[in-house]
This record gives C-alpha cells, sequence and structure tokens, in this order.
C-alpha cells in the first residue's frame, strides 16, 4: 500500500462527512421503501399525526418497529416531529410519498430498491466483460415500480398540458388517427391517451416482457379497446409511414441502438406526422452536467445501475446512458434518420426535456 500523503484535519472531517452522509442517504432510501411498501404514508396522510402506538393502532403492525422507523424518519426530515412521540407528514410530504397522482409523486422510484440493489451484485461481470443488463434482470417489480416513477405526471399533466402545446396534434387525435408509443414500458402514457382520444388507435411497442404484461393488464382493467401492446422483438414497429403521431418516453437513453429506433421511427410517420420525445436533461459535458445539475451524482449512479446497463445490454450497445443524450445529440440523430424539423419544448419539468419532430 503506498505511503499516505498529509491528511488535511478539516478536509477529513468533510470527507468523512461527505461519504457517511451518502451511506445515510442509503439508509433513508430502505426506510422510504418499507414506508411505501407497508402504507405507512398514506395511513399519515389520511389519519394525520400519529405516536408509534397510533399508528400501529391504526395499521396492525408492531409498535417497536413503528417507533423506530417514525423515530428515522424524523432524524432524515422526511417527517415533521412534533413532539411527545408524535410524527407528521406534511403537505409536501403526502404529493411526493403518498399522493399517487400528484405528478411530482416519487415513491415509486424507491419501490425498486430491492431490486436495484440486487442488480449492483452482478454488475462486477458487466466491468470486465462490457455487457450490461436489460430493465427485464430487476424482475417484475422492476417494471412496476418504473410504471411508478413515471406514470403520475404522464397521467395528471400529458393530456391537459404537454399535447395541446403541440401545433396539429389534439385536433388529429381527436378526428383519429393511428399512435405509436415507442418504448411504451407498462403503458401509462399510451392508456392515458386512449383514454382521451377514443376515435384514434393506439399501439405501444416495447421489448421488456415484464413491462409488456404489466401494460395488458392495464388495458385490460381499463376497458380500453382502441389500444393494442406489441412486443418489438418479434412484431417490431411497421415501417409504411401509417402513424400521424409517435411518442418515445423516457426510454431513448436506454436503448442499444437509439439511432437504429429513431430510424425506424421515422419510416413509421406520415409526412404530416409529429414525433413527440421526452428524455432526461441532459448536457454535452461532465462538467456541465455536474454545474448545473444538482442530482448528478444520483443520475450517473442510476446510469451505471440501470440505464447505460441495459444500453450495453447487447454486444456493440451504445451506452448513452443517463444524461447521455443531451439536446444536440438528439437533434443529430434526428436529422441523420431524415427528420427536418427540431424544437425544444418546454414544460417545467424538474427532470425531462421535451422535444417536437416532425419529418
Amino acid at each position: 500500500m503506498p505511503t499516505l500523503a498529509p491528511i488535511d484535519p478539516e478536509r477529513f472531517k468533510v470527507y468523512l462527512k461527505l461519504v457517511f452522509g451518502a451511506l445515510g442517504g442509503a439508509m433513508t432510501s430502505a426506510m422510504i421503501y418499507l414506508g411505501d411498501r407497508m402504507g405507512l404514508y398514506r395511513s399519515l396522510a389520511e389519519a394525520g399525526a400519529a405516536t408509534s402506538v397510533e399508528l400501529a393502532a391504526r395499521t396492525g403492525l408492531q409498535e417497536r418497529w413503528l417507533r423506530e422507523w417514525l423515530q428515522q424518519q424524523g432524524a432524515a426530515g422526511i417527517l415533521d416531529y412534533l413532539g411527545e412521540g408524535r410524527f407528521e407528514l406534511s403537505p409536501e410530504g403526502i404529493a411526493v410519498l403518498a399522493e399517487e397522482n400528484h405528478p411530482a409523486n416519487g415513491a415509486g422510484y424507491f419501490s425498486q430498491l430491492p431490486q436495484v440493489i440486487g442488480i449492483a451484485e452482478r454488475l462486477p461481470e458487466s466491468f470486465q466483460t462490457g455487457l450490461g443488463l436489460p430493465y427485464d434482470a430487476m424482475g417484475p417489480e422492476g417494471a412496476r415500480s418504473v410504471e411508478r416513477g413515471l406514470a403520475p405526471w404522464f397521467r395528471a399533466l400529458l393530456v391537459p398540458l404537454a399535447l395541446p402545446r403541440i401545433a396539429g396534434v389534439v385536433a388529429m387525435l381527436e378526428a383519429g388517427i393511428e399512435v405509436a408509443d415507442v418504448g411504451c414500458g407498462a403503458g401509462a402514457a399510451l392508456l392515458t391517451m386512449a383514454k382521451a382520444f377514443p376515435n384514434s388507435r393506439f399501439h405501444g411497442y416495447d421489448i421488456s416482457q415484464h413491462a409488456l404484461v404489466r401494460a395488458e393488464a392495464n388495458r385490460t382493467e381499463a376497458g380500453l379497446g382502441n389500444a393494442k401492446f406489441h412486443d418489438s422483438l418479434v412484431d417490431p414497429l411497421p415501417e409504411d409511414g401509417r402513424f400521424g403521431f409517435v411518442t418515445s418516453f423516457d426510454c431513448l437513453h436506454d436503448m442499444t441502438d437509439p439511432g437504429g429506433v429513431i430510424r425506424s421511427i421515422r419510416r413509421s410517420i406520415r409526412g404530416d406526422g409529429v414525433w413527440f420525445v421526452a428524455d432526461i436533461k441532459a448536457l454535452p459535458s461532465y462538467e456541465q452536467n455536474v454545474a448545473k445539475n444538482p442530482m448528478a451524482a444520483m443520475m450517473y449512479g442510476t446510469s451505471v445501475l440501470t440505464c447505460m446497463s441495459s444500453a450495453l445490454s447487447e454486444p456493440g450497445g451504445l451506452g448513452l446512458g443517463t444524461l447521455g443524450l443531451h439536446t444536440d445529440l438528439a437533434r443529430k440523430l434526428a436529422e441523420d434518420a431524415g427528420f427536418t424539423r427540431f424544437e425544444s419544448l418546454d414544460l417545467g419539468h424538474p427532470v425531462n426535456a421535451f422535444y417536437v419532430v416532425r419529418p
């Protein structure tokens, strides 16, 4: 082991705080996962502040375990401590952790925590071979958690906020057109549109078997006859120019060959059609991402565990990763595929950039 250079005592304390703060964040994330899974946030949202005894009476869970969980959540600032052993979930906390229909709800991202940590056990081999793991490596719960993480915004704001901002699209959807959602996942966005525009026909395409199973179950539950899901590996996107509207939400950076998919989209779309893209806000360089994005560290970590891993899950995969599809690259890939019009659409989303692309 090399001889250590002299350690600066103040920098040493700061560094220790940084490292063990990260470990503390991991522990808090695990507690958020448990609170979400066991319905503790919902109980606090619906019935108000509680002591561990009161929460145990409401939920039928063991008081001693709830007491420790409440104290951890209070110490982390997730819950507000009111004194005398009582804890409360604030209105902001209700929006983020308890109200599934709020566009800012993020509990779903924590629901995949066990699967993501399990993926970490398999990644040393990826570091050696270069090959990553597809999203289906996280199992059915991985597909459910991705759906829960992305669905609130699409269900709340896609139809009333986003689509009216795209010239001509709502009129086409109301009149009746063929629509494709490429990388549809469990179908949250597609089914939201299918319900709102019954005259149009909606087709979802994905390669995740777990997501497609959830998508079909969601379609059946919603009773929507104008939506259909396709396994892209056996029933690929038709390239005959039939679609008036195509969407791709939070998926291009995960793909092994996004350029090839974009070329297929171009061949699938009508001359007067529209391609609507949502992907992670990113900048061209590491320095820019770190300077401008307060979540950069989390996103680079997410990339190693899921996004980049998926994008390298086949030999020759492009491997863009979570922060890899910046606007300039998205524009170039679209132009290389034959699209001629590319514009950014600011919808005030904290994480996603939106693009409207036309032939």
